[in-house]
């Protein structure tokens, strides 16, 4: 899914008032932190994602948390990452993204 530039500064508007679900610490990506992401974007279907521990590979863990859990990046902004995926069902999703 490709966003536009609106539509991410959209979402990351969104996003300033939703504090993070999922924390990244010591263990960096695992198994349990991408099974953890895809349930809370099945919940929310957008969450901020904080980097406790691995801050310096942000820029490289969060694309690839992001194809794990086939979700799109929005936003890196100091040590989180803004994630968004769209629930399958249309007519179950809180979050409708403006066509521009």
């Amino acid at each position: 899914m490709e966003l536009t530039k609106y539509q991410r500064r959209w979402l990351a508007s969104k996003a300033q008032r939703i504090h993070p679900t999922v924390m990244i610490g010591k263990e960096g990506l695992s198994d349990g932190v991408a099974g953890q992401t895809v349930a809370e974007l099945e919940a929310h279907e957008l969450i901020k994602v904080r980097f406790v521990g691995h801050k310096e590979y942000r820029d490289d863990i969060a694309p690839l948390l992001a194809e794990r859990t086939e979700s799109v990046l929005v936003r890196c902004i100091g040590h989180v990452a803004i994630l968004y995926r769209p629930r399958e069902d249309a007519e179950k999703r809180d979050i409708h993204l403006p066509k521009r």
